[in-house]
């Protein structure tokens, strides 16, 4: 076993210890307190995962209704040219020249992930990315169980959780902030954006257990509206 492994890239090791994270791993009628998500934000490059590639990632864990700050993430990716995406996330070519090839960052994310409950907001885009990625290197993909806050705000109104008014006209991650309270700092960074839907997570997972969605599934379960 040892031999096999010595002969497989650190992309191939990171992976197979990836596929064995799930087994076993989160049932549905596990509690939130017994969850660990992966709050995760990627900057790219672009919007098309097809052309464009991940500039950044960052990633902040919630164990126990609690942000851990010890359980976190950054990873900065090689870029190999400016596009107008670095007048928003700030990450030029020349600041990545020692920064991280792909295939290494998609072991170290990975390995950080395990078998954790992946939440973003407009989580999908990161998710085709990280695909998109996973695919240039490999036939595997991500198996994690994933959530969207947009999505998760959508359901609890849909169940009536902030009453007949909530008072919300803007479900992007600013104005969830806005709604919270939350203070956005750090915008458009993948660690920032990410500790800040941490935050948003949080308020939204409170709500969901008064709201009686106490376990994974009920959590994941979409709106009426949208099925």
């Amino acid at each position: 076993m040892s031999d096999q492994r010595s002969d497989q890239t650190p992309l191939d090791r990171a992976l197979a210890d990836y596929r064995a994270a799930f087994a076993p791993t989160w049932s549905d009628t596990d509690r939130l307190e017994q969850v660990r998500f992966c709050v995760l934000d990627c900057e790219t490059t672009g919007l098309d995962p097809r052309r464009h590639r991940i500039v950044s990632i960052g990633a902040i864990a919630i164990t126990e209704g609690e942000v851990d700050l010890s359980d976190r993430l950054e990873i900065l990716l090689r870029v190999r040219f400016n596009t107008a995406a670095t007048l928003v996330h700030g990450i030029t070519r020349a600041e990545t020249e020692h920064a991280l090839e792909e295939s290494d960052a998609l072991s170290a994310l990975l390995g950080y992930l395990g078998d954790g409950v992946i939440v973003g907001h407009h989580i999908n885009h990161d998710l085709a990315m990280i695909e998109a990625a996973l695919a240039r290197h490999s036939d595997d993909r991500l198996l994690n169980r994933h959530l969207d806050t947009g999505q998760l705000m959508l359901a609890l109104l849909d169940d009536g959780a902030f009453g007949a008014e909530p008072g919300l006209d803007d479900l992007s991650l600013d104005g969830l902030c806005r709604f919270f309270g939350i203070v956005p700092h750090d915008r458009h960074t993948a660690p920032g954006d990410a500790f800040l839907t941490a935050l948003v997570l949080l308020r939204l997972l409170r709500v969901a257990a008064r709201s009686g969605r106490e376990t994974l599934a009920e959590l994941l379960r979409q709106p009426a509206s949208n099925c």
